[in-house]
């Protein structure tokens, strides 16, 4: 990895994160290959825009929780063997209720190329900053299902109103939405288009 890519609390103040894939906390049920670390990293792009992010959802009363941002090529693949190893049930209920695991590539929701690896994705959600609890957004993070969609049916109102305060923010700040995940958001104009990276996070 070079050195435009940095880790993105040292670069943008008082951002709150919680990196699911280096904890048990996330679909795969382990922490994942190239997750050595509880950290979001990303590409300095990234971190000016989510200065401008953060600063447009302060305004409004939140701040933001990261999930992930850059992600090895290796988890993604850790990603792949995982949906060909037989069904547990340990994280089904939560994650992917109304699908099978192999469906997760075939339906959007996990990629075998990811923007995730090119350094300027992020998984983002809202905490309210007077309360520090999470915004309801109808469904949590990696919710592999339609409700988990911009405009889903199935979503009480101010959730929507979550979503898209959420949305309106990041857009205004560059970002792309993704329509299968209302948490995933893409810079624009990502500095490294064409390139996944596999350094691991440490």
């Amino acid at each position: 990895m070079n050195d435009d890519f940095v880790f993105v609390d040292e670069h943008v103040p008082g951002i709150r994160w919680d990196a699911k894939y280096a904890t048990w906390d996330n679909f795969t049920g382990k922490p994942v290959d190239g997750y050595r670390a509880n950290r979001i990293v990303g590409t300095r792009a990234l971190c000016s825009a989510l200065e401008e992010a953060q600063a447009r959802a302060e305004y409004l009363g939140f701040g933001l929780v990261l999930w992930d941002g850059y992600r090895p090529q290796r988890a993604v693949d850790c990603f792949l063997r995982w949906s060909e190893l037989p069904e547990d049930g340990r994280t089904k209920p939560r994650h992917y209720p109304n699908i099978e695991r192999a469906e997760m590539f075939e339906k959007g929701y996990v990629a075998t190329k990811s923007g995730h690896s090119r350094g300027s994705t992020v998984d983002v959600t809202l905490y309210h900053l007077d309360t520090g609890e999470l915004a309801a957004m109808g469904g949590g993070h990696d919710l592999m299902d339609s409700v988990s969609h911009h405009g889903a049916t199935g979503v009480r109102q101010f959730e929507a109103r979550n979503r898209h305060l959420l949305r309106s923010v990041m857009e205004g700040s560059g970002f792309s939405a993704y329509d299968c995940e209302w948490w995933h958001y893409t810079l624009k104009d990502e500095p490294y288009p064409d390139t996944y990276f596999d350094v691991p996070i440490a």
